[in-house]
């Protein structure tokens, strides 16, 4: 589909079933989110594996609860809520994001070329959240895992506060490779009880929120870890070697009920 019409058949292959669409491009310029997200759910349905959405400046609900082998590619400035409740497409964003890109997202992928709002993947349950540059506050709050879903919020900037806030499984990283000092705003896991926060540098005591703690960030960690980091680099054409070190700082919860004495009373 582009400016509302489907590509040439240059751009579909035959199948036994007919015409199955391989790629669609749509022209989302002066669109309104409703019939933008229509054409997206359409070629979804129609078979194709590739969606290009270009002059995309503030469209919501993008890709939201999208299924399938599917990816799509977003030039432009998605507004909120993208990828919501999303499970298995992947998503490209080369632009920046406004808030809570994969918010409650089940699975697959968000790649992001440029920095994101606040509430980025607020309740995600799986897949992965990649942001090139800075997102703001409240990052990766209400995160969850379950049994084999552990979600991945990795920031290659940095986080303004309340990052991990009522955090309950999954990975938060924060690479914050443009940034001299490292990480300065506070209440970065503040109500944990789950999952860990990954911050390169050294982070003050006084940044940390209610029922979160410091653990030394070992070998093994980094072990474990370097996958993560060479995916996040090898999407964004980033040397990862100044990463592939020791020099960072886990947050882990310090009580699986953080807030408890707030509800009990003598």
């Amino acid at each position: 589909i582009y400016a509302g019409r489907r590509h040439a058949e240059s751009d579909e292959s035959k199948s036994s079933g007919g015409i199955k669409m391989e790629k669609v491009v749509i022209d989302a310029k002066g669109m309104n989110y409703t019939p933008l997200n229509k054409q997206v759910r359409q070629a979804v349905a129609s078979g194709a594996k590739e969606i290009e959405i270009n002059n995309v400046l503030g469209q919501r609900f993008i890709a939201d609860g999208l299924r399938g082998d599917v990816k799509i590619t977003i030039n432009g400035i998605p507004g909120g809520d993208l990828c919501m409740f999303m499970n298995g497409p992947e998503c490209t964003v080369y632009g920046n994001c406004e808030h809570a890109p994969g918010n409650t997202m089940d699975g697959g992928m968000i790649v992001v070329h440029g920095s994101a709002g606040d509430a980025v993947a607020h309740s995600m349950r799986g897949g992965k959240v990649y942001v090139r540059g800075n997102i703001g506050y409240r990052g990766g709050i209400h995160m969850k895992e379950y049994e084999s879903k552990k979600p991945m919020l990795i920031i290659g900037g940095t986080s303004h506060a309340f990052l991990g806030e009522y955090m309950a499984g999954g990975l938060i990283m924060v690479f914050c490779m443009a940034e001299e000092p490292f990480m300065q705003d506070r209440g970065i896991g503040s109500g944990i009880h789950g999952g860990e926060i990954v911050i390169r540098g050294e982070v003050a005591d006084r940044l940390l929120g209610v029922g979160a703690k410091k653990v030394e960030f070992t070998e093994t960690d980094l072990k474990r870890l370097s996958p993560v980091i060479e995916d996040f680099c090898s999407r964004f054409n980033i040397d990862s070697a100044p990463l592939m070190n020791t020099n960072y700082t886990r947050i882990v919860p310090s009580s699986s009920r953080p807030f408890a004495g707030k509800y009990t009373w003598e």
